[in-house]
């Protein structure tokens, strides 16, 4: 009972002793997880303390360079507002440069605008006279006898420019009566060349005038009818063998109508040519009286060529005497340098003498020598 009893006590003891050991190792436990928190709190505590410091230390660097980023763009601001300024004051003069220059400018352009106006109003006036003129010269070749006397007119003024007098006729009159409006006589042939100016005109105008094909292909018809008659008629009426060339010129007095008809009409052209009639315009006209006007002046160089070999013949004459005399003249200037040279000698010699005679070299018992040279 005692032995149980202390068996017991004993367990109670150990079971106590055990159970203080793990409470004071759990309290050891609990201090050392204690210190281990409170160290971390205090690591941590230290950390946080280090992080506000740098925070605070950013916070100032940060405070400085705002206060340094504040002043540089205070600095730029000011160099901007002036350089603005400046700018604004460049910008301000150079418009008002340009405005006066601008307005300088558009009072000289004004005033040669009125100048230019007043050349305007000045060719207006012209043009109105020149109008009129044209209304005038239509109302000319409205009328067919107007008209034939505006052709005539024309080829005449051409031909009066160009050829010699008595190398051409007016209203010459051939041996079957008939007088065609001008003969051009040809160096070296007897026979004339006829010029008829009283080129169909009506025709004409109606085909310029049509205003459909109807009225247009009429008109062509009547035009080909009319100058194919008047063809025929200057063959007719022209074309006399031994008196006349064996061709002849219709004088068509508008350069505008030839170009029309040599666009429209070519087959006309080449009837012309086949019958030995050339249509010609005022330019092709101008052409031939100046290949005519040549063939005159070789025919009268032709015809004084014996006058031109006479005087040549009497200028050769006097070119041989010329040379005689010149020869003559050289033989007496050879003649003349030959006595000048003998002079010239004999002078020498004198002075050569007068030299020694100078030196006294002739002896006392020697004769002088008076032997001439």
């Amino acid at each position: 009972m005692d032995t149980t009893l202390i068996i017991l006590g004993l367990a109670f003891a150990g079971v106590t002793l055990a159970l203080v050991f793990v409470m004071s190792r759990a309290q050891g436990h609990a201090q050392r997880a204690q210190e281990i928190a409170s160290a971390t709190s205090a690591e941590r505590e230290r950390e946080l303390d280090d992080k506000v410091g740098e925070l605070n230390r950013i916070n100032a660097q940060l405070a400085g360079q705002m206060l340094q980023l504040q002043q540089q763009l205070n600095e730029r601001h000011s160099e901007l507002t002036r350089t603005l300024s400046e700018r604004l004051d460049n910008v301000s003069k150079r418009v008002g440069d340009s405005m006066e220059a601008t307005t300088n400018s558009t009072a000289e352009r004004l005033t040669a605008l009125g100048e230019r106006l007043a050349v305007i109003d000045s060719a207006q006036a012209k043009i109105t006279g020149l109008t009129q003129e044209v209304v005038s010269l239509k109302d000319i070749l409205a009328n067919k006898q107007s008209r034939g006397a505006f052709g005539q007119t024309r080829m005449e003024a051409i031909i009066r420019d160009a050829m010699p007098v008595g190398s051409y006729e007016f209203q010459a009159t051939l041996s079957n009566g008939k007088r065609p409006d001008c003969v051009l006589h040809l160096p070296g042939d007897k026979r004339p060349l006829v010029i008829d100016s009283k080129f169909p005109l009506e025709s004409f105008t109606a085909f310029r005038d049509a205003k459909d094909d109807v009225t247009r292909k009429q008109a062509e018809a009547r035009v080909r009818t009319d100058i194919s008659k008047h063809i025929t008629d200057v063959r007719e009426k022209y074309f006399i063998p031994e008196e006349t060339q064996p061709m002849a010129l219709i004088f068509v007095p508008s350069e505008s109508i030839y170009a029309d008809l040599v666009e429209f009409f070519d087959d006309l052209i080449q009837k012309g040519y086949r019958e030995n009639i050339s249509i010609i315009s005022p330019s092709l006209l101008m052409m031939a009286v100046q290949v005519t006007q040549a063939l005159v002046r070789d025919a009268k160089m032709r015809e004084q060529a014996h006058v031109i070999q006479k005087e040549v013949h009497v200028l050769m004459q006097d070119v041989g005497r010329l040379s005689e005399r010149v020869g003559k003249l050289k033989s007496h200037f050879n003649q003349a340098v030959a006595d000048i040279d003998a002079i010239d000698v004999s002078t020498n010699k004198i002075v050569s003498r007068g030299k020694r005679i100078e030196k006294v070299e002739v002896g006392d018992d020697e004769p002088p020598l008076l032997t001439a040279e």
